[in-house]
């Protein structure tokens, strides 16, 4: 049992699993031991995810989900329980940035961010808590951003989806810690990846995704008599 590796008892739930910051995430819970299950917009996105972690020794499954839809949740975390089991940790990475002033972007992509990044966490928390609450254990992490603290022209409504991802899991930890059951958010700066081209940055000195996994990694090994809250990830020389 020594050599038991630490999340051989979990099962997974990682969104925007397929590439990027999910991707390193469910990977970095996969080494631990943990059995994943991510999902991605599209079957074969999500299913080439899978196989490439399944290559590397790690148990995945890949579905294709749409976060910002009820029904598509529910779906998705009945399949993963059918194949997996209760989860005991959800990540809600799943995000999309459409950068325009307030007062110019259209409806539809006004909606579009607020549903992924916000609706979306609420949605996918709400379908895979009572299974949580049923085991008196879990941990539940949702993905923010720098930009859930600070404003930028353009930002108006990435920043209302971090600000407001924020505030729901500040909420959520109250409401769920008296079950066992624990809520972080992380925090990162800019990251390295196919999310946003980042023009005149130099990559090399901005976050990669398995900084953002790594962050991921200390707080479900947290002894379980208490949990980090909220974690700010920055990177050590500024981009």
């Amino acid at each position: 049992m020594q050599n038991e590796a630490p999340l051989s008892h979990e099962i997974a739930i990682v969104t925007g699993g397929s590439r990027g910051i999910g991707l390193a995430i469910a990977r970095s819970l996969g080494r631990l031991g943990a059995r994943v299950a991510l999902c991605a917009t599209t079957a074969p996105a999500a299913e080439r995810a899978a196989s490439t972690l399944q290559a590397e020794g790690v148990s995945a499954l890949g579905l294709a989900a749409d976060v910002r839809d009820a029904a598509s949740v529910g779906r998705f975390v009945a399949a993963v329980h059918a194949a997996l089991g209760d989860a005991t940790v959800l990540v809600n990475n799943a995000g999309v940035g459409i950068f325009h002033p307030a007062h110019e972007i259209e409806e539809a992509d006004w909606d579009r961010v607020l549903d992924t990044n916000l609706k979306g966490a609420w949605l996918m928390s709400r379908e895979v808590a009572p299974q949580m609450i049923r085991q008196k254990r879990g941990h539940i992490i949702h993905i923010a951003s720098l930009a859930g603290k600070n404003t930028f022209a353009g930002g108006g409504a990435y920043c209302a989806s971090k600000w407001g991802l924020r505030g729901l899991a500040g909420c959520m930890g109250e409401d769920l810690r008296g079950h066992g059951i624990r809520v972080s958010v992380v925090c990162p700066g800019t990251v390295h990846t196919q999310f946003s081209p980042h023009a005149g940055k130099d990559p090399s000195r901005m976050l990669q995704p398995a900084d953002v996994a790594h962050v991921v990694e200390m707080l479900v090994l947290q002894s379980p008599q208490s949990f980090v809250s909220e974690v700010d990830l920055r990177p050590t020389q500024k981009p």
